[in-house]
């Protein structure tokens, strides 16, 4: 087995390790699963041990799988830098770019600029990897990741991106008809309020108003425990039952902007909204950012400075 043979083993064995799969890593490396399989068999041949568990559902580690993995880990760290570097002097950025995000990030922020964010880094890949638990990066093998603000780690540098979120109370023309608009949010115990349960923390997510007439969180602000029949886990079901008439929902103002314009729902309690902090784009600490990372910061950072100030429907200033 030769140094180079070696070097891509060891490549290899850390993606499947990272991403618990052959098929995945080699997605990754752009090569075939058996490239993968054969480059970390070769690897365990000279290491005479067993580094991976493998079934037909699932890859793990074994216990001197695990041990190797904390020992190259740092290492192929300082060699994917070293090349990173030695490629930035050639121009254009190149490589995959893995992001992990929430379905609504993707959503309201990244995919609607990808295509001119590709046409400008040609040489670049991304994979957008949506999950809606707060990832570990690292272990994960991803360069960023997006997150409302609040729920990031103490340890990752971050980046505002989209700006402020606004979120606003909806409902069907034909439900309003039928249970009366709500004049001030003590009247939504009236309501069946479709309600979310946040993902990681399982908590049902709890409805914030401002006080009347600001459209500001100014510290006064209120977070209201609502009650409703239906309870969802995906905030695209809580939408499709609001746009079905079975109950009011608490919305980001993007996610509903085109049925808002359209009458296909109808925004109750506008003077109490409030705005709240939105996404933040996200990273590991590290002395030197890769190209590849830094383009896709500055590009989506700077570009969406106040995206959902511009496209929330009646935002206040």
């Amino acid at each position: 087995m030769s140094k180079h043979e070696t070097l891509a083993g060891l490549a290899a064995f850390r993606s499947v390790a990272r991403l618990g799969s052959f098929t995945r890593a080699a997605d990754a490396a752009g090569v075939s699963p058996s490239a993968v399989s054969q480059g970390v068999r070769a690897l365990e041949a000279r290491l005479g041990v067993r580094l991976l568990h493998r079934s037909s559902r699932r890859v793990t580690l074994t216990e001197a799988g695990h041990a190797f993995l904390q020992q190259i880990d740092a290492p192929l760290d300082q060699i994917d830098i070293a090349m990173q570097q030695a490629r930035a002097g050639r121009g254009q950025p190149s490589g995959l770019l893995r992001i992990n995000l929430s379905r609504l990030a993707a959503d309201l922020l990244v995919v609607p600029r990808l295509p001119d964010f590709l046409a400008r880094y040609p040489e670049l890949q991304v994979e957008l990897f949506t999950d809606d638990t707060l990832a570990d990066l690292v272990a994960g093998g991803f360069d960023a990741g997006i997150r409302f603000g609040p729920s990031l780690a103490r340890d990752v540098i971050a980046r505002p991106i989209g700006g402020d979120q606004q979120r606003v109370v909806v409902g069907t023309p034909d439900y309003l008809r039928r249970h009366g608009i709500p004049a001030s949010p003590s009247d939504l115990t009236a309501h069946d309020c479709i309600r979310f349960r946040l993902p990681g923390s399982g908590r049902i997510e709890a409805w914030r108003f401002g006080e009347a007439g600001t459209g500001t969180g100014t510290g006064t602000d209120i977070d209201l425990d609502v009650h409703g029949r239906l309870v969802f886990a995906d905030d695209r079901l809580v939408r499709e039952a609001a746009r079905g008439g079975l109950g009011l929902s608490w919305q980001f103002a993007q996610c509903v902007a085109d049925d808002l314009a359209a009458g296909r729902l109808v925004e109750v309690l506008a003077d109490y909204r409030c705005a709240q902090p939105g996404f933040y784009l996200y990273f590991p600490a590290r002395e030197w950012m890769a190209p590849k990372l830094r383009v896709f910061v500055d590009f989506f950072c700077d570009a969406l400075p106040a995206l959902a100030a511009d496209r929330a429907p009646g935002a206040s200033a």
